[in-house]
């Protein structure tokens, strides 16, 4: 276990509507334990230049649509990754879009998604980093979709075909001198114990991982 590598994984417990944090950090924990530490909170607090700072990586599954961050927390996490952070966000940790600024640094804007089912998954950028190894899968899930950020010059992981399309379900970016991921599946448990996508998520930490500088 490399054990000088350390992630926060942020969510929310209490005040989750729909994806509760402890119903899924087990397994998040398991995907990464013989790579990186990783420690769990509910704590906003957190999102601080800092406290953001004692971490290599930042994954967000935060549940709390309507809850804004401060500005400092927002802050915070510019910061910390333009200096050189790793962010991964999982499914609805794209709740964090609820400023405009954050959205932009995900890279996307959450629109809704259609009712939870089963979908196809495969790759569009089989060359990454993240993608190496990785075969089409298929998982039941909601089928998120987005508004992407034009800004950003990102590059689309993965899709998964919906309703006769065809929709982004993963991409990654540089962001001043750090990385973000961001990987649609997740809706609940069964997600994280798909072996196909435990491998994407990991691969996916490891690319994000803070740069040493």
């Amino acid at each position: 276990m490399e054990t000088n590598k350390k992630a926060l994984l942020l969510g929310d417990i209490i005040n989750a509507k729909y994806h509760p944090l402890q119903a899924v950090a087990d397994d998040i924990i398991g995907v990464f334990v013989d790579h990186i530490r990783v420690e769990v909170s509910e704590d906003r607090e957190k999102l601080t230049v800092e406290q953001l700072k004692e971490f290599d990586l930042f994954i967000s599954y935060t549940d709390s649509w309507r809850v804004q961050v401060t500005p400092e927390q927002v802050a915070g996490l510019l910061t910390y990754v333009s200096s050189g952070g790793g962010l991964l966000v999982i499914h609805n940790g794209v709740s964090l879009q609820a400023r405009y600024e954050l959205s932009q640094l995900i890279g996307a804007k959450f629109t809704g998604h259609p009712p939870y089912t089963t979908l196809d998954f495969h790759l569009t950028s089989a060359e990454h980093e993240i993608t190496e190894g990785i075969e089409p899968f298929t998982m039941d899930e909601e089928p998120y979709r987005y508004d992407m950020d034009p800004l950003s010059e990102k590059t689309v992981l993965l899709e998964y075909t919906h309703e006769g399309e065809k929709w982004p379900a993963a991409w990654a970016h540089e962001y001043g001198l750090g990385r973000v991921v961001y990987l649609m599946p997740g809706h609940h448990v069964e997600s994280f114990k798909h072996p196909t996508y435990r491998k994407l998520i990991l691969q996916a930490g490891q690319w994000a991982l803070r740069k040493q500088l």
